[in-house]
């Protein structure tokens, strides 16, 4: 085989106050020049270790116990795990030959420098090239990967960068010095469907004109089916299958890769189908409560606007103010779910602090009922706000950011209640009740978040919201930071709280396959308006506005018999001038909702709704 890199019964041990614990075992796979070979598996896994033995950037508490890593990319085979960490020879080869694009480009970024001087210096570190070669090099770095002004990015920090252009710094970082491997560790987890796809036909096209090979390292087996080659499956740190990927992926043969194929939500489920998580949860569901009956929707939303002022950067020039929310309406009947959907900065975040009180809308009114009639969120004062404040519950997108790591569980558990006067004996049992409706065991109640997994802090996250027996959960991507066999669990718990508790939930996320599960009804977020709203079954079935086209278009597809047309994947989809008739809208113009079958609305020019009626 032409491989680039040749790994052969690696192992990687780990020290801990319990001993040694093996991360990978005698792990044997070939990445071969000009393909891409996906590295598939759970959280902890091994994936991660198996990039960082390659890159020989392990943390002090691990070695490499045994095995080689042969690399090829110029002249002799060279062994990597025979090579000094800090040797001249492997920091000749990190970043030159081998580059990393890391998961988060935010925290990989370091704000204190221009997105020009970050890509720059590894040309200047490996080449001695002048400041002049450097910023040349790095402007055309930067074309190649899309940045639509590249000039003046150079003088940009990251901070003013959405995330999709982040991360395209970050491929021309590793680019620069046209690597023969590029290692990338879950590239888009944190990016929109359309930007995802973006980023994806952006590193197939870079890989056509230089050649390199990528190690792909993700969960997500949509991805991995429209920009993979070869496959490799990781389980517990053993290797337990691969294989060129449409081999592996239409006929999977290890029971692990079939259950990590079931647990991904799909477009075509059926009915009242369920999901299958890899391990299912011992969560004890309680008996089903009678629901409340309403007038009307628990939550309205009522032409909710919002505009930011942001400070121009210069001294002198005026202030720029952005609409992140332009006229939105929602209604949400009660025990139900709607679905938020949209870009990065489309507004749907902006929204859902308005209605948890955390931002006042400009103009328009949020109308929550709790049992006793509608009332005005935001008019809401003394115990009137104080019992909204107990009634509507956020969950947030990060487990790990979300929870006090000074807390015990017990503690963050009962500080809700503690705030809103539960006896002290009552928030005892009620701990260990929750921690048996989020399948945790309530010995568990005095350990720390960090002794957690992801999915279980954000079980406990979930547990939390729910301590306060509330009628309405917010719900801000709940499931985007994991991997895809806890997904699986959380989404089915989310499902079965609301079955029982009579729950209703607003549920806000970029991930149209997990929206497609969750929600009732859904309404589509493009640049502060909602531009189309329908049940799930015809919104997904029967879309109509461009947008939402474009969003389904972008969503990779685990079947390999719907892959992704790079080609129609542009950022002109939520361009609203570009949009064909009857949907373009003039610059500053709003457009209007027009009804085109019962329940399923649409946004259309203003003329062109006059014609519709």
């Amino acid at each position: 085989m032409n491989a680039l890199l040749s790994i052969r019964d690696l192992s990687v041990a780990f020290r801990t106050d319990s001993g040694r614990f093996e991360a990978l075992h005698r792990l044997s796979l070939d990445i071969p020049r000009g393909r891409t070979l996906a590295l598939v598996g759970e959280s902890g896994s091994g994936k991660s270790v198996t990039a960082q033995a390659i890159l020989r950037i392990l943390p002090r508490s691990a070695e490499i116990t045994r095995g080689q890593m042969l690399f090829t990319g110029e002249g002799k085979p060279v062994d990597l795990a025979s090579l000094r960490e800090e040797g001249s020879l492997i920091r000749s080869i990190r970043g030159r030959r081998i580059a990393m694009i890391f998961q988060e480009p935010m925290t990989c970024l370091s704000p204190l420098h221009t997105v020009g001087d970050q890509i720059g210096e590894a040309l200047r570190v490996h080449t001695g090239a002048d400041r002049q070669e450097s910023d040349a090099r790095t402007t055309e770095a930067l074309r190649k990967v899309g940045f639509p002004d590249p000039k003046r990015a150079l003088r940009t920090y990251p901070f003013e960068l959405s995330g999709g252009l982040r991360q395209r710094a970050m491929i021309a970082m590793a680019l620069i010095m046209r690597p023969a491997l590029l290692i990338a560790d879950e590239p888009t987890t944190a990016l929109d469907v359309t930007t995802q796809a973006q980023i994806l036909a952006l590193l197939g096209r870079l890989q056509d004109e230089t050649g390199m090979a990528i190690l792909l390292i993700t969960h997500d087996l949509g991805v991995v089916a429209n920009i993979a080659h070869d496959v490799a499956v990781l389980y517990q740190g053993r290797l337990v299958e691969s294989g060129p990927k449409t081999e592996v992926l239409r006929r999977p043969g290890h029971p692990y890769l079939k259950a990590l194929i079931e647990a991904v939500p799909r477009f075509d489920m059926a009915p009242g189908e369920r999901l299958t998580p890899i391990r299912p949860a011992r969560a004890t569901i309680p008996p089903a409560r009678e629901a409340q009956s309403l007038s009307g929707p628990v939550l309205q939303v009522e032409g909710v606007s919002k505009t930011f002022t942001l400070r121009a950067g210069r001294f002198f020039a005026p202030p720029r103010t952005v609409r992140a929310v332009a006229d939105v309406s929602l209604s949400l009947e009660g025990g139900r779910t709607l679905g938020l959907v949209g870009e990065s900065g489309s507004g749907k975040t902006t929204v859902a602090k308005m209605i948890m009180r955390a931002l006042a809308p400009d103009e328009g009114r949020i109308l929550f009922d709790g049992g006793a009639g509608p009332r005005d969120v935001h008019a809401l004062s003394g115990e009137a706000l104080f019992a909204y404040r107990r009634t509507v519950q956020f969950v947030f997108q990060d487990p790990y950011a979300s929870l006090d790591p000074r807390m015990t569980v017990r503690q963050i558990l009962s500080e809700p209640m503690e705030i809103h006067g539960v006896p002290q004996g009552v928030r005892r049992a009620r701990c260990t009740e929750l921690m048996a409706m989020v399948g945790l065991e309530a010995s568990a109640l005095n350990r720390y978040p960090h002794a957690f997994s992801g999915g279980q802090r954000q079980r406990i996250g979930i547990a939390r919201a729910l301590s306060l027996e509330p009628r309405l959960l917010v719900l801000d991507e709940p499931v985007s930071a994991l991997d895809v066999s806890v997904q699986a669990q959380i989404l089915n718990l989310l499902k079965d709280l609301q079955k029982a508790l009579g729950l209703s939930y607003l549920i806000v996320s970029h991930n149209l396959a997990v929206v497609d599960y969750m929600a009732d009804t859904i309404s589509v977020m493009c640049r502060g308006r909602i531009v189309e709203e329908a049940g799930r079954e015809a919104l997904f079935r029967r879309p109509v506005h461009p947008y939402t086209r474009a969003l389904l278009a972008a969503v990779p597809d685990p079947s390999l018999d719907h892959p992704l047309d790079f080609r129609k994947v542009t950022g002109d989809a939520s361009n609203p001038v570009r949009w064909p008739e009857p949907y373009r809208l003039a610059p500053e113009e709003a457009g209007t909702m027009v009804e085109i079958e019962e329940g399923h609305r649409v946004r259309l020019s203003y003329l062109a709704a006059q014609k519709a009626a």
